[in-house]
């Protein structure tokens, strides 16, 4: 239903490429003001803001690596655009942790725990803090299916990180609904971004694990993003919901 987000500024993680771009496209079509969060891509994240116009009240840079990033990109955000009504955690990294690699499994436990897992549990604790107290705002997490079927042999730790963000979302959801405080994840499977397996192998063997014989489109999760920023299905608050082409059912 069109004009749903009309009044709501939107803070969206990693919007200027993939699944946050569809996000803040999505959330800006259904009358959100997007405030567009990027890291290194400032280019992308202004030619994005141009393209949304009045929708997007501006850009704003962050490297989520950083210690107490998240925290300090809701402050800044809150500072510079205005109170915010609703975050959208999009931005994560995908990197190997293989057991027999000991510098790579140092370095893809120490990234993805920062950027995959403290960075939006330090931006939903400013935004639970924050809802408090103005009667309420919505959360989307952009988890991953390999939270629940794990991954592949060298991404135990992205699935582990993922799992976290799941039960720490599941977790203030439980806690803060009753304060009109509504938490939902995400947990897709390979999506259509630069993520995605590009190899023609290995793009055969991921689409042929997926009964629907496709990889999710970015679309798809701004169109879900924007429907449950909506409000309109508040007791839906605490779900986990799959976008996997059934590639893992539960």
């Amino acid at each position: 239903m069109p004009g749903q987000l009309n009044g709501k500024r939107i803070l969206v993680t990693g919007a200027s490429r993939g699944a946050g771009k569809s996000i803040a496209r999505a959330c800006a079509a259904d009358g959100g003001d997007v405030v567009i969060h990027y890291n290194a891509q400032r280019e992308a994240a202004d030619a994005l803001a141009q393209e949304l116009g009045n929708r997007a009240p501006g850009v704003i840079g962050k490297d989520l690596g950083e210690a107490g990033a998240g925290a300090a990109l809701w402050a800044e955000a809150e500072a510079q655009f205005g109170p915010l009504d609703a975050l959208v955690n999009n931005a994560g990294i995908y990197r190997a942790t293989p057991l027999n690699d000991d510098a790579q499994w140092e370095a893809g436990w120490t990234e993805q725990l920062a950027v995959n897992l403290r960075a939006p549990c330090d931006l939903m604790r400013a935004a639970v803090t924050a809802f408090r107290t103005r009667g309420g705002g919505s959360i989307v997490n952009i988890a991953s299916r390999a939270a629940y079927r794990g991954d592949g042999p060298n991404h135990c730790g992205y699935a582990a990180v993922k799992a976290g963000l799941v039960a720490a979302a599941k977790t203030l959801a439980r806690a803060y609904s009753g304060d009109g405080v509504l938490i939902y994840t995400l947990t897709p499977g390979w999506i259509e971004t630069d993520m995605a397996p590009s190899r023609v192998e290995a793009r055969r063997a991921a689409v042929a694990e997926i009964p629907l014989g496709a990889v999710a489109q970015p679309d798809e999760i701004g169109a879900v993003s924007a429907f449950l920023l909506s409000g309109l299905c508040p007791s839906a608050t605490g779900t986990v919901m799959d976008i996997n082409g059934a590639s893992y059912v539960r």
